[in-house]
């Protein structure tokens, strides 16, 4: 849906909803959810970069408890052998390895809890500002040099993916790992948590809601069908996690299988399994430098493709909204960046992970689905399902299968409203390491989703206010496309006005004159 609306109206997350003005909130929503989390997102894509200035070293320096960041309580992971299950919790909570030490000690310079923010961590900061100087040259010239780098970016760590999946299911222990990941627990079906969570995971992994697909649904070419787009990417996307967690559980089996401890104690999740254990994972395997430098030059350029998408999409929302502005696009790109670098040094503190998780656990999460909310409502109902089925049959030029109207009006409203409600009900105190958040850091993070969610309603009051008429008036001029919505190419828009207004609406009827019509 996403797609078509970025193709069809060749314009970014703002001036879409030209198809339906009153909803227009959703579209600020947008930028401003990309703006928060393109902040933190740059400084976690900033941690592989310290891990990968370590790696070049003749030992990495997350290999033993030798260093001056290490405590008392740090314990080589390489000499621990479990022979007692029972003895796991009592032996990880009193002790921590190399790898955790490395990464809150020295990488994060972490303090005892976000009441404390502290310093500038300066390793941090360095790398921070040069994950920001390498974004603003792979965007400085728009979509095109994103497109180049992509190329690059996009395939590479699936070639890193293929050679740590070779390396991983050759060590002992590798099958336990793979068979604690496929085997399901056929009692969390029933968990509604499990489902919401799943769901939160499926709006960060393809991006619906955060204006990136239809960002870059609007450089299409007018034609291209993207039906198959709508299905194979997401098949594609499922596929790669499933190919990345073969690559991941594979090592950690054979952490396990070293160490004794049960596959469940190692496997953790969040910052801790990219930055703590498996780089400890690493240390075991001949060669750790080899491995470490291709696994986090994988999660550097991961975390970059999404990075681009995001800015992306807050320039061009910007630059469509502000046509003046187009001529400088360059310069609202430095600006930009310039600006998400100064909020992103809040999260290069010794507190900045607090901030981070915090964040990260508020702010898009709702915030993103109420977005999606907004887009099925126009869709479906203000701007008409109908209308918009027509759009889209236009611009294929055939006929739409049933399922996509029927599942845009009825089926998705209705499975997003359950992943709202279930997404607050379920929404569990946060915590980092251990340390519960105070009542203003909760209260902070609620803010944080808040001041995107309220453009979505404050809009609506704003234009029903400003728009002259009855309030029957002011809500029907809300509800229509107005006169700039449709394709952008003079000869797309005719052709449509065209088809609009022909004797049939038959769009493989049409499709010729269709076809004679953009030609000319």
């Amino acid at each position: 849906m996403e797609s078509c609306m970025g193709q069809f109206g060749g314009t970014g997350c703002i001036t879409m909803f030209r198809m339906s003005p009153l909803f227009k909130g959703a579209g600020f929503a947008i930028v401003i959810v990309n703006f928060i989390c393109t902040m933190y997102y740059n400084v976690i894509i900033s941690y592989p970069l310290v891990f990968l200035s370590m790696s070049f070293k003749d030992k990495l320096p997350w290999e033993d408890c030798d260093n001056p960041w290490n405590t008392p309580s740090c314990i080589m992971i390489n000499d621990v052998r479990v022979e007692n299950t029972t003895e796991v919790e009592g032996l990880l909570q009193k002790v921590s390895t190399p790898a955790e030490e490395f990464f809150n000690n020295h990488v994060l310079e972490i303090s005892p809890g976000v009441d404390e923010i502290g310093g500038i961590v300066w390793p941090l900061f360095i790398c921070n500002l040069i994950s920001w100087i390498v974004v603003f040259l792979c965007i400085f010239n728009g979509v095109k040099s994103v497109g180049k780098v992509v190329y690059f970016t996009a395939t590479f760590p699936f070639f890193i993916l293929f050679i740590l999946l070779l390396r991983g299911v050759t060590l002992p222990g590798a099958s336990d790992g793979i068979w604690f990941y496929i085997t399901p627990k056929w009692s969390q079906l029933t968990n509604l948590r499990v489902w919401a969570d799943a769901a939160i995971q499926i709006f960060f992994s393809l991006g619906p809601g955060w204006g990136g697909i239809v960002n870059m649904a609007s450089y299409n070419q007018f034609r291209n069908d993207n039906r198959l787009d709508a299905i194979w990417i997401p098949i594609l996307n499922c596929g790669t996690s499933i190919f990345a967690g073969f690559v991941v559980f594979s090592v950690l089996g054979f952490m396990a299988h070293r160490t004794g401890l049960p596959i469940a104690a190692v496997a953790t999740g969040g910052p801790s399994l990219a930055f703590e254990t498996y780089p400890a994972a690493l240390t075991m395997l001949p060669f750790p430098q080899l491995w470490s430098v291709l696994f986090f030059a994988m999660l550097y350029f991961l975390g970059m493709d999404s990075c681009f998408v995001q800015i992306e999409a807050i320039i061009s929302s910007v630059t469509d909204a502000y046509p003046n502005l187009r001529k400088r696009k360059q310069l609202v790109a430095m600006g930009s960046i310039f600006i998400l670098f100064l909020g992103s040094l809040i999260f290069v503190t010794n507190g900045g992970m607090y901030l981070l998780q915090m964040f990260d656990w508020y702010a898009a999460s709702v915030s993103v689905i109420s977005i999606c909310l907004a887009e099925v409502i126009v869709v479906g109902w203000t701007y008409g399902c109908d209308n918009f089925v027509r759009d889209v049959e236009f611009m294929l030029g055939n006929k739409l299968n049933p399922w996509w109207p029927y599942s845009w009006k009825y089926i998705t409203p209705v499975i997003l409203t359950l992943i709202f409600a279930t997404t607050i009900v379920f929404n569990t105190r946060i915590s980092y390491n251990g340390v519960q958040y105070p009542e203003w850091a909760v209260f902070l993070g609620w803010c944080s989703c808040m001041v995107s969610m309220i453009c979505i309603p404050g809009y609506m009051i704003y234009f029903l206010l400003t728009t002259k008429g009855s309030f029957k008036k002011r809500f029907e001029v809300g509800t229509s496309p107005t006169p700039k919505w449709g394709p952008q190419k003079a000869g797309d828009r005719e052709a449509w006005k065209r088809y609009l207004s022909g004797t049939t609406s038959d769009p493989e009827l049409s499709n010729i004159n269709i076809i004679r019509i953009t030609s000319l």
